[in-house]
């Protein structure tokens, strides 16, 4: 189905259970975004979940993000228990707003749901040429180190960093790149002749555990086992049971540096906003009550700082050496080329998947 038709269905089914038409397209949107880059574990799986949550009234579909605090260049917006969309496009705007006018912006986000891709949140602040950064918490899923229990969520950390406007011939990186380029520019708002004289931006976006928790869960849709070292069950033993995974904890990447770079996203997310540590936030794959999670996003205008022109010498330096060395690809490259693959040629969904979001529209 093509990248139109499915962001129809998926909005048509948040609809059908309580969504306001705003907070269903600007959900659809993001999930089919994450589907067309190959993130399946934070696109259209996600459809049934949410929708689930929106009926049990574990999240709202009808609130109405709003900024509560503000002070010059940091804001605190509440989601209101709303799903994250909503508010994370308000919180994008007024980070691109206030970085724009003081040089950085700090946007918290409070009282929210499950947030999806960062990297898609973090588009519209590559298009403004400004570097941006994205975290959020998450329920329990990484042990602290030496411990048993899950404390820290997964906990992603994302980053964009524009890259220059070229004005004379593209270069073969770009020429390359060019519906790459077009699949970004929709996501970012920007025209596709627009973007496509400028290479892409570097996307950089990791969840904080050995693999995303979302292929997690679309092992345990599929009844497909994981490979070990993904994850622990509740009894904290290691496990490939898929489902046994969900209700347990997650390995951190790297060991004790991840776990200590979970902590410090923890911390940034819920300290600064108020929202529920993840200790405090019921599992998404379980019966619970409504959730309380944090974001972040911080934007960074370079011309703040050494400036614009020094700024991209820089970055382009050092991209130059990566690319010199055989082999090297730039981050973000993969969901750029998924991306384009999806819109030139439509997104291939599971059978069941794909019945379960014709039920819930219909």
């Amino acid at each position: 189905m093509s990248v139109n038709e499915l962001t129809g269905l998926a909005a048509r089914a948040l609809q059908n259970v309580g969504a306001s038409p705003a907070m269903a397209r600007a959900t659809a949107k993001a999930l089919v975004a994450a589907e067309a880059a190959g993130l399946a574990g934070h696109g259209l799986s996600r459809v049934p979940l949410y929708a689930r949550h929106v009926r049990e009234g574990r999240a709202s579909g009808t609130a109405e993000p709003l900024v509560v605090r503000e002070k010059g260049a940091a804001c605190l917006i509440d989601a209101r228990g709303g799903l994250a969309y909503l508010a994370m496009q308000l919180a994008t705007r007024e980070a691109i707003r206030r970085a724009s006018e003081f040089g950085v912006a700090f946007c918290g986000v409070t009282h929210s749901h499950h947030c999806g891709a960062m990297d898609y949140h973090l588009a519209p602040i590559a298009a403004a040429n400004l570097v941006g950064l994205g975290f959020t918490n998450s329920p329990a899923a990484i042990n602290a180190w030496g411990g048993r229990k899950p404390l820290f969520g997964t906990n992603p950390v994302a980053a964009v960093f524009p890259r220059k406007e070229r004005a004379d011939s593209l270069p073969a990186e770009l020429a390359a790149r060019g519906q790459r380029a077009q699949a970004f520019a929709a996501t970012s708002g920007l025209s596709a002749s627009a973007e496509l004289r400028r290479p892409l931006p570097l996307v950089i976006d990791l969840s904080l555990t050995e693999v995303a928790r979302g292929k997690i869960m679309v092992a345990a849709n599929e009844g497909k086992p994981i490979p070990a070292g993904w994850a622990f069950d509740a009894d904290g033993n290691p496990t490939t049971d898929a489902k046994a995974a969900l209700t347990g904890s997650m390995a951190a990447i790297g060991g004790a540096k991840g776990a200590m770079l979970a902590l410090l996203v923890e911390l940034l997310c819920v300290a600064l906003t108020g929202a529920r540590l993840g200790l405090e936030n019921d599992s998404f794959f379980e019966a619970g009550r409504p959730a309380s999670i944090g974001h972040a996003i911080v934007a960074i205008d370079p011309g703040a700082l050494a400036g614009g022109d020094v700024y991209f010498e820089r970055v382009e330096t050092l991209i130059s050496a990566m690319l010199a060395d055989e082999g090297v690809r730039l981050p973000g490259d993969r969901r750029h080329e998924a991306a384009a693959e999806a819109r030139a040629h439509g997104i291939e969904v599971p059978a069941a998947l794909l019945k379960q979001l014709r039920e819930l529209a219909a």
